[in-house]
């Protein structure tokens, strides 16, 4: 046993030392098996939320109503839930009622798929009552119990399934992807903001490519927002080389391969619910991408108005897109060679312009700012404040 398991025994003990049963449990124990790196640790118990707040001095109740109290512990936090059952799903994706019970199985039966069934103790040993490592032998994704009723009970399985074919590199199991393909319409029924954690975790997985061809292959694509009718757009995404491309680049990636332009690209950014600051990030990356298509190169132009950070992704995904030769560096040192690379770096100011000229002040300082700045971009003219106002006066602009 390595860390950050290690960290958490004291936890585990100090439950056992209280008359209670406790395991690691969940995605740690098969990130651990599987020598992948391990990030939060969850712990379950058969001491009730009551029972776990006696025995640790300082906890906070995050979801109490159904188990969990969080443990702080040496600046440490960690998640204890109390086993349960659960009733019946009111609205696939949670339960209307939750039992504690003391019965580990009985916990692990209500998990999502057999990998996510197992359970450890102290010392390392596994609990597998649903034989999960079986299952991850052969690099299965299979549900626990009834694929049918644990896709109905909570449809984002549905998604966490198709996730785990990119990130883990796993094929589904039969019968898990003939109940995925009966009860994929119930993805509409979910919160898009669950969908799209998801689908960017999907994404950015080694295995994408043969994740979104599962998306289409099972008519998952079809109840996804936006993407009904781009099924042609998803395959010429999962045929590109999108190994080292961030989440931004991947959307823009995704916009560019289903056809969407750049008018289209909000709206479809929107239905996805993402943060709006990622939201401009990408159409920035798209447009960037659009139009280093259309100019076939870089100008000094493009790569002031996109800024370094924008153009070494529309870089990227250009390169990814035209199956051309990434250049990166050349990106980089074209940018270190301009003029300026940000208004603020331009030796004229609208105040300038007012001093200059006997115009008042309005619409036209902007726009003559914007061409002064195109002229030094395009080293038509000197970053100077006496040349800028030589040249202005040349060309009768003030």
């Amino acid at each position: 046993m390595k860390q950050p398991f290690l960290s958490a025994i004291p936890i585990i003990e100090a439950i056992e030392k209280a008359g209670f049963k406790a395991y690691f449990v969940g995605g740690a124990v098969r990130d651990y098996l599987l020598k992948k790196p391990i990030h939060d640790i969850d712990i379950a118990t058969s001491a009730t939320p009551d029972e776990v707040k006696k025995i640790f001095p300082t906890t906070v109740d995050i979801g109490i109503e159904h188990g969990t109290v969080m443990v702080i512990f040496e600046n440490e936090t960690y998640e204890v839930t109390t086993f349960r059952t659960e009733s019946e799903y009111e609205d696939f994706r949670r339960p209307k009622d939750v039992a504690f019970v003391r019965n580990l199985r009985e916990d692990l039966q209500r998990r999502d798929f057999t990998m996510n069934s197992l359970a450890m103790d102290k010392n390392g040993t596994i609990i597998d009552y649903f034989d999960g490592k079986t299952a991850m032998s052969k690099k299965l994704i299979e549900t626990v119990g009834s694929a049918d009723e644990r896709f109905r009970e909570d449809a984002l399985r549905i998604m966490r399934a198709i996730r785990f074919v990119s990130t883990l590199g796993f094929k589904l199991e039969d019968r898990t992807r003939l109940a995925i393909e009966g009860n994929r319409h119930l993805l509409e029924k979910i919160a898009v903001e669950r969908i799209t954690a998801e689908f960017e975790k999907l994404l950015l997985g080694k295995a994408r490519d043969e994740a979104i061809l599962l998306m289409v292959q099972a008519g998952i694509y079809e109840h996804l927002p936006m993407l009904k009718s781009h099924r042609d757009g998803l395959m010429l995404l999962s045929s590109f080389p999108l190994e080292n491309l961030n989440i931004e680049e991947m959307w823009s990636a995704l916009l560019i391969a289903c056809n969407v332009s750049a008018k289209e690209a909000d709206a479809f950014l929107r239905k996805w619910k993402l943060p709006v600051k990622r939201i401009k990030t990408v159409q920035h990356i798209m447009k960037s991408v659009l139009l280093l298509k259309e100019q076939g190169h870089w100008t000094s132009l493009h790569l002031f108005h996109s800024g370094l950070s924008v153009a070494i992704s529309a870089e990227k995904v250009f390169s990814v897109i035209t199956a051309k030769q990434q250049d990166v560096a050349s990106v980089k040192n074209a940018f270190a060679a301009l003029p300026i690379k940000g208004r603020d770096e331009l030796q004229a100011t609208g105040r300038d312009l007012l001093q200059w000229s006997a115009k008042p002040a309005g619409p036209w300082m902007k726009e003559t700012i914007a061409t002064i700045e195109n002229a030094v971009v395009e080293k038509k003219l000197t970053n100077d404040k006496q040349a800028i106002k030589e040249w202005l006066k040349q060309w009768e602009m003030i």
